[in-house]
């Protein structure tokens, strides 16, 4: 029987249908919310190279359990015919045996194991660090890029804007002589209040006089007007419509440079290359929550390869204490079992029990060449790790002071462009002011919006550098160093 709640909660239901769609918001709202740090967790889940590096470091850690007591070893010996003892006829032979390593020998093996897997485990989180920053790289060059992309757009829009004023002026100025002749103007000399004044006879023929004048000196002026006015209003839109077709070549670029960064992202998280990313609409200015030498000293304590060459360098040591375990005797104990038929002898069974021996053994390593040359090869890779910590720790350095002076580098742009963007606004203002008035030619106009252009253009590429020196520094650190304004 259907009750009324069964039909309220209907698979068709009102109720059920709002759900879903509320549930279906929620979902695309945090689609829409994906961030960088989401990005990197999915890659580091993702990510098949990294995920290999990891399965490497589950290999090694395995390898802490292997080291213990070497087999026993079980020797069975078969009579085709019984031997004849005083026992009695002998039929098989058992022998058990179980050797034993020196006092720590397990104990040092398995020590040695654990610092090769601690090796490893480094290794893993260098390649983390560097999938990370290829990320974060990627990450910036396409936000950067859909920055200038969109600028470039603007200021495309900004020049048509332009071309449509060019060609207002330019079809102004050859249509003014047919539609409005200026009126004439006096020749120099002869004011129009001294002409106008003039009375009688001598008044008309000063007028005739000034107006035959004024004729002959304005129709030259008259006729050429038009023709450079027209020369020059077609030139101003012929130059800006080649910085159109250039930026539209330029945005065309740019856009086409948009899918290798795409896929490469996609790729690095291990996803369908035309997946959607869903990019923030600037780059952000961030702001180093440590000092220059604070961050020397994070890379040197949290970098994983000084950590991996660390972890080598314990692995030697417990080499080498092996090496010398090994030229001390292994001992063993075991029992021998013997199996007895009985015999007849004057007609009597003799003999017939089994015999049971307890045994032991002990090697003797009076080879002690292999056992101090085992010694002496360990000494060498522990100072090669040791080198090679030292090299590494150098190299870091100096990406460090690379890095640190490509972030130094780009505050000192970003506060110089952001000082010349509002500078040059303010110019542009003028011009145009000064343009719409007849009192400045349309290509200072033009070369101020060029200038404006690039130095957005060079504003953003400072960001992208920060972001792209800040990414280096944390993977150098291994840890977060910035907040967000």
């Amino acid at each position: 029987m259907e009750t009324k709640d069964s039909k309220v909660l209907g698979t068709n239901s009102p109720f059920l249908r709002g759900l879903g769609g509320f549930l279906f918001f929620l979902l695309s709202i945090s689609l829409e919310a994906q961030t960088l740090d989401d990005y990197l967790i999915q890659a580091a889940e993702n990510n098949p190279g990294l995920k290999a590096s990891y399965a490497r470091y589950q290999a090694t850690a395995e390898r802490v359990n292997q080291p213990g007591l070497p087999d026993p070893e079980l020797q069975v010996g078969f009579f085709f015919e019984p031997m004849e003892r005083f026992m009695g006829n002998q039929t098989t032979d058992f022998r058990l045996m179980q050797m034993f390593p020196w006092f720590g020998m397990i104990g040092t093996q398995k020590e040695e194991a654990n610092q090769m897997s601690k090796a490893q485990y480094q290794l893993f989180l260098e390649e983390k660090n560097q999938l990370f920053f290829q990320v974060k790289s990627t990450w910036y060059d396409l936000i950067s890029l859909k920055e200038e992309i969109k600028i470039s757009q603007e200021n495309l829009e900004y020049l048509k804007k332009y071309e449509e004023l060019a060609l207002i002026r330019f079809q102004a100025g050859t249509s003014s002589p047919a539609s409005a002749p200026a009126p004439p103007m006096p020749p120099p000399g002869i004011s129009s209040t001294t002409a106008g004044s003039t009375g009688g006879m001598g008044g008309m023929s000063g007028n005739e006089s000034s107006s035959k004048t004024n004729t002959s000196t304005m129709n030259p002026a008259m006729s050429s007007a038009p023709m450079g006015s027209s020369a020059s209003g077609m030139n101003a839109v012929l130059q800006i419509r080649l910085q159109i077709r250039e930026l539209e070549n330029t945005i065309e670029q740019l856009q086409a440079n948009l899918e290798p960064l795409h896929i490469k992202f996609n790729q690095l998280l291990n996803r369908e290359i035309r997946a959607e990313i869903n990019l923030p609409v600037h780059l952000e200015k961030a702001v180093l929550s440590l000092e220059k030498q604070e961050i020397l000293d994070s890379i040197r304590q949290n970098n994983p390869m000084l950590a991996m060459y660390q972890a080598e360098i314990g692995a030697y040591d417990q080499q080498a204490k092996m090496a010398k375990l090994e030229g001390r005797p292994m001992l063993g104990a075991g029992v021998n079992y013997m199996t007895f038929a009985p015999r007849l002898e004057n007609d009597m069974p003799m003999g017939g029990e089994n015999m049971v021996m307890p045994m032991v053994t002990m090697t003797l390593p009076i080879y002690r060449k292999k056992i101090n040359s085992k010694i002496k090869e360990t000494e060498f890779l522990k100072e090669s790790a040791q080198l090679d910590r030292q090299k590494t720790e150098n190299l870091l350095a100096m990406e460090w002071a690379n890095a640190f002076r490509s972030w130094e580098e780009s505050e000192r742009n970003l506060r110089l462009y952001e000082d010349q963007i509002l500078l040059v606004n303010q110019q542009i203002q003028l011009l145009v002011t000064s343009f719409t008035s007849n009192a400045t030619g349309l290509e200072e106009v033009l070369r101020a919006n060029q200038q404006l252009l690039e130095y957005h253009q060079k504003r953003i590429n400072a960001l992208n550098q920060q972001q792209q020196s800040l990414a280096q520094l944390e993977a150098l650190a291994a840890t977060s160093l910035t907040f967000q304004q």
